[in-house]
């Protein structure tokens, strides 16, 4: 009897891996992402352990180095995949169907990142992380900012219509305040209190809206230019599918610069043994906030919208979620996350080609959770109690400033803005400085996965009407060889025939010249074979394709 059990539990034991060996032999993505895994494990284990040897800065730096390299790589790749892929996705659609499209996007994605902050405000007075025993003055020097809600949504509008479309590829707007020059008073002193002027300036950074609301424009006219725009939307195709040949091929090395990338992390990260109790309970607020929202929130909205099972979502785009939390970006994940949903979960690529770069601005499902729970830990660091009405103002203002956050990774200035905004010190921020390293990777896989569902709900409802339109479009494809079939199929042609080309080519029929009565009526006899045959294969065509569009 034991060496019958101890037979089974071999056997079973060779199947498993005879079928995880067909699963990585079933395709390169597969061993990508195992072997991305690796790396994640690898960086984490590999940094915690070099924590105690005191490595140099100058070594940090160096092992940091090939990850650094890496992101400017994918960041490279950001500008030219958003220009090739909106244009030609938006070129080959209807103006009808592109508009429908990006309304479902805007409203599910506003929905989401609302369901976020909620989510977040909710933990985290729940859990009550924030212990105002916690008396470490953390000084923090940073401009201080004055910045309105009105002034962050000014400056969102403000970038999606830029000056330069050149410009903007590495420059924005934004908003600042700027102290004026003191006037000394007549008594040699100075005022008390400074006056401060509100300047809109431009600021280091790729304005992402203001290059996805032009290639929107630009794409959405192409497509209304039909057969005469057709060699500039083969020129986008053949540039989108250079691009994507190119990060497929560098995502090889994805491997050993997410080691670099987690490791040199963990290595510059401050000493967080001071007040690990507190910070402990604020990390597991963030992240079970984060798990809701991943594997509660999204997947039960999908469902409810879809009736579908949401699982597969989760099987395609696990290359794009490893690829995230390793960059800790969205916007380098960005063309990973295309080729997983174009290739695993067979979505239009046209909706992927809109859907998804439209996500990597303005979804920020992460963001929104993580600074609603940060914006509150502090208040409760400084035991200070927010009403009803500051806390909903609290979860507008993530909402707000999370829909105009960058695609790359940044600093916390959403936070020192939101804190100004409520009005809450901002001297504990180096306490969240301290876990960024981690939070910002978890924020980036809750904004791409966000983003592949976003495009999943987008495909259930538009794609029935796409591949409709692909159809008529087919359609008139064939019926305009047809009527070319009939312009050439005869030099001299009778005065009835001259009447049917003009009714086949959709002219003014009274401008045809009529048969004489000595004339025969009889087309088919008129007409050469090869007009007939045509005129055919048009009377069965028509009625069939129109009973079936």
């Amino acid at each position: 009897m034991a060496l019958f059990r101890f037979w089974r539990n071999r056997r079973c034991r060779n199947l498993r891996c005879e079928s995880f060996r067909r699963w990585l032999a079933s395709s390169h993505e597969n061993i990508l992402l195992v072997l991305t895994l690796i790396a994640v494990v690898l960086g984490l284990f590999g940094g915690f352990m070099m924590r105690g040897f005191e490595l140099s800065h100058e070594t940090v730096r160096l092992i940091h180095f090939p990850g650094e390299i890496f992101m400017r790589v994918l960041k490279l790749m950001i500008l030219p995949l958003i220009f090739s892929s909106l244009i030609s996705a938006l070129a080959q659609m209807d103006a009808r169907e592109s508009g429908q499209m990006g309304l479902l996007t805007l409203g599910y994605y506003v929905c989401t990142t609302v369901l976020a902050a909620i989510i977040g405000i909710i933990l985290v007075l729940a859990i009550h992380p924030g212990d105002p025993s916690v008396t470490e003055q953390y000084k923090f020097e940073q401009e201080e900012t004055h910045i309105s809600p009105l002034d962050t949504i000014l400056d969102v509008i403000r970038n999606m219509f830029p000056e330069n479309v050149i410009q903007a590829s590495f420059r924005r707007m934004q908003t600042k305040y700027v102290p004026v020059k003191s006037v000394v008073l007549k008594n040699g002193s100075l005022p008390l209190t400074q006056k401060l002027k509100k300047q809109v300036v431009y600021v280091p950074g790729m304005n992402v809206l203001g290059i996805i609301v032009f290639c929107t424009g630009f794409g959405i006219v192409i497509s209304q230019l039909g057969e005469r725009a057709r060699i500039i939307v083969d020129f986008f195709v053949i540039l989108e599918a250079v691009i994507m040949k190119i990060v497929e091929t560098f995502m090889w090395l994805a491997p050993f610069g997410i080691v670099c990338l987690v490791g040199g992390s963990l290595l510059e990260a401050e000493d967080i043994s001071d007040t690990a109790a507190t910070l402990f309970m604020y990390l597991i607020t963030v992240l079970l906030g984060m798990f809701l929202q991943m594997f509660i929130t999204l997947p039960t909205l999908y469902y409810v919208l879809t009736r579908k099972n949401p699982l597969p979502i989760y099987r395609g785009i696990a290359q794009a979620l490893v690829t995230a939390f390793g960059t800790a970006s969205e916007g380098a994940a960005l063309p990973v996350s295309m080729q997983c949903c174009e290739d695993n979960l067979k979505i239009d690529r046209r909706i992927v080609r809109f859907v998804l770069p439209l996500g990597a601005t303005i979804n920020m499902n992460g963001n929104a959770l993580y600074e609603a729970v940060a914006v509150i830990f502090i208040a409760q660091l400084n035991n200070i109690s927010l009403s009803l009405g500051e806390v909903a103002t609290v979860s507008l203002v993530t909402v707000i400033a999370s829909l105009g956050l960058n695609s790359v990774p940044a600093g916390l200035v959403s936070i020192l803005i939101i804190l100004n905004i409520v009005g809450l010190p901002d001297k504990q921020v180096p306490l969240i400085i301290t876990l960024d390293w981690l939070l910002d990777r978890g924020r980036s896989v809750v904004n791409i996965l966000g983003d592949a569902f976003g495009c999943a709900v987008v495909s259930h409802f538009l794609k029935k009407k796409l591949d409709d339109s692909d159809k008529r479009n087919e359609f008139h494809k064939e019926i305009q060889v047809e009527i070319d079939l009939l312009k050439s199929s005869s030099s001299s042609r009778r005065p009835s025939e001259t009447k049917l080309y003009e009714m086949v080519e959709g002219t003014d029929v009274k401008r045809s010249v009529p048969p004489s009565r000595t004339q025969s009526i009889d087309l088919d006899a008129s007409l050469s074979w090869r007009s007939q045959a045509a005129l055919k294969s048009l009377q069965y065509k028509v009625p069939h394709r129109a009973q079936n569009m």
